[in-house]
């Protein structure tokens, strides 16, 4: 029965895939996400249900529309197989539970945040400010990582959410300008998804894994030195980190200092 779950929520994950590409491309541009249907971008052909199957038609097409042969951008592949895989993983993890639609949640936004920002240095307000408001109301349910009385899983939720925003409100403010705004907003909703104290490892995971990927680029001479990157990518691979295993690596640190 496991394994059966596994399958069915890998196929949904392709499905969803579909949709959050879809968000990604539209969203920034302030387009319906509904209308019009999908097509190509570049001979404006409405795409037929062949077209459309997750993966499999990217690969069968080898990345080109069927219609005019242009180049399909390849991120629609890579987003649909990640986000299989992620739904898959949760899946095996929580099983069949209200975690694992929390979980769900979480992957869908953080993953159009990520590429989002990853590809237009964008952090949208429209995904921003009703995930602050979901992650709050969710702090309501007990969860993994926020397992208290109701009382304070909100207190810990609104106390994380207001240390996320503080700390990256305060580097943005040094840094003028080297930080952008949506960061700090991504930082106060990771903080409420968290809570106190994973929020602490949640920024200072993001400000590691950004600060190798810098260096790396450097090093292979694929950025500038004063080049800025976007840091919202690391932001939200750093919170689904925390979120599926911040409690155990809190616990294994705290561990190695006594």
């Amino acid at each position: 029965m496991e394994i059966v779950l596994i399958v069915i929520f890998t196929f949904l994950g392709l499905a969803v895939g579909s949709f959050l590409n879809v968000c990604i491309d539209r969203l920034p541009q302030n387009k319906s996400i509904v209308l019009p249907p999908s097509h190509c971008e570049a001979c404006q052909h409405k795409l037929a249900a062949k077209d459309l199957i997750p993966v499999f038609s990217y690969l069968r097409l080898r990345g080109r529309c069927r219609y005019c042969q242009a180049s399909v951008p390849s991120r629609l592949f890579w987003v649909e197989l990640a986000t299989a895989v992620i739904f898959a993983l949760l899946c095996w993890h929580y099983g069949l539970s209200p975690e694992l639609g929390i979980m769900i949640f979480y992957a869908c936004l953080f993953i159009i945040i990520f590429v989002v920002d990853l590809e237009q240095g964008l952090i949208l307000n429209k995904l921003v400010y009703p995930g602050m408001l979901v992650a709050f109301l969710l702090a309501l349910y007990p969860s993994p990582w926020l397992h208290q009385s109701m009382g304070m899983r909100v207190a810990y939720s609104a106390l994380g959410g207001a240390i996320g925003f503080a700390i990256f409100l305060l580097i943005a403010l040094a840094s003028r300008g080297g930080m952008g705004w949506g960061d700090v907003k991504l930082a106060a909703l990771i903080g409420l998804a968290a809570g106190f104290p994973l929020v602490l490892l949640a920024t200072i995971m993001g400000a590691i894994l950004g600060g190798i990927v810098a260096v790396a680029l450097v090093i292979a001479k694929k950025r500038k030195r004063r080049q800025t990157i976007p840091f919202g990518p690391f932001l939200a691979v750093a919170a689904m980190v925390t979120l599926l295993w911040g409690s155990t690596i809190l616990n294994w640190y705290l561990g190695l200092m006594q």
